[in-house]
């Protein structure tokens, strides 16, 4: 490690556990939070800042952080994945899907797009000969919280 101060900066390559969570609403009532993903008890991420393999939004908090910083920063919607997008929610015939699929709310349904790129859909609700199905990302429109722990940084 050339850099002896360690700071995260543009195209540096890191290592770190990182966890993310969204708010939710317990059985209770109360707010809580989901964990949707997590290294903390695996190995741990590593990329290069800028490679595309974390999201614009979540980078931008990372810069100027050290070796040894454990931060958690609360990621607004419009910085993670996006508004959800009602152009994104499709409503299609039954018969378009197979015969012999049971399909009920919260399914993930593997479809094809004009480029035939594999394009996941959540059913959201079955009336009648007619599915509805979301194409938005599954946290769009979810503001989310993200911790991060640096281990390692390389210029």
């Amino acid at each position: 490690m050339s850099d002896s101060i360690q700071t995260i900066a543009a195209d540096s390559k890191v290592s770190m556990h990182f966890a993310l969570r969204m708010e939710g609403i317990a059985t209770d009532g109360t707010r809580k939070k989901d964990e949707v993903d997590s290294t903390f008890n695996t190995k741990p991420a590593e990329f290069v800042l800028g490679d595309g393999n974390l999201l614009p939004g979540f980078e931008e908090f990372l810069i100027g952080l050290t070796v040894g910083d454990h931060k958690t920063f609360n990621v607004p919607a419009e910085k993670a994945f996006g508004q959800t997008n009602p152009q994104n929610i499709q409503e299609m015939k039954r018969s378009s899907f197979a015969v012999d699929m049971p399909l009920s709310p919260g399914l993930v349904v593997s479809f094809a797009d004009a480029a035939k790129a594999e394009l996941p859909g959540v059913i959201k609700s079955i009336d009648g000969d007619y599915v509805t199905v979301d194409f938005n990302h599954p946290l769009a429109g979810k503001n989310l919280e993200f911790e991060v722990q640096v281990l390692a940084v390389e210029a």
